[in-house]
């Protein structure tokens, strides 16, 4: 016999690894990261600070149904607010999902909560929450609280660390909101 091939060493070289593998054990280990889990919805007391001082905003009929948004949203979301809390500032979903109607409704208060009329909001496709932090069991919101605003600041820094847009950013100041980037048009895949 006048050779063998020996190709075994070069294949067995740890280094080697060719690039359809490297993503094939991506995906793996994406798809056995543990799910993170939404939280249990908080009881109405603590929201009573919140309706004391923006009777109009109407946070008792804010959707707050985790299964109405996209999930991969959802899961993104839930690894901002964990980041938070390790932070220290628990947040709390204060709205996700947003029927029309009641984007609507709140983009013609004369409080201004939005200038986004129906359709126009990403909260109408799964695709954007508003958070608060959680101090002593309530809701803080208060911009001029200077805790709750450091809470934003952080919130604001670890949404756009994972992709996400943060309304406070915006010159309409919306420090509770993020969302997911880019014009609803190409994330609903329209022409």
């Amino acid at each position: 016999m006048w050779g063998v091939l020996k190709m075994g060493r070069y294949y067995q070289r740890p280094e080697y690894v060719v690039p359809d593998y490297q993503q094939a054990a991506r995906i793996k280990q994406t798809l056995l990261e543990e799910k993170l889990v939404p939280p249990p919805p908080l009881p109405p007391l603590a929201f009573t600070d919140v309706q004391v001082q923006m009777p109009g905003l109407d946070i008792i009929h804010a959707n707050r149904d985790w299964s109405r948004m996209n999930p991969v949203f959802v899961q993104t979301v839930l690894r901002v607010m964990a980041t938070m809390k390790a932070r220290g500032f628990a947040m709390v979903l204060l709205e996700g999902y947003r029927s029309p109607a009641r984007q609507d409704a709140l983009a013609a208060q004369s409080n201004h909560v939005t200038q986004a009329k129906g359709g126009q909001s990403k909260h109408q496709y799964g695709l954007a929450v508003d958070l608060a932090p959680m101090r002593n069991g309530k809701v803080v919101i208060s911009e001029r609280d200077a805790w709750a605003m450091q809470a934003y600041q952080a919130l604001g820094e670890e949404a756009q660390a994972v992709g996400l847009t943060w309304g406070g950013n915006w010159s309409f100041k919306d420090f509770g909101h993020i969302e997911q980037p880019g014009s609803l048009k190409v994330l609903l895949g329209k022409k």
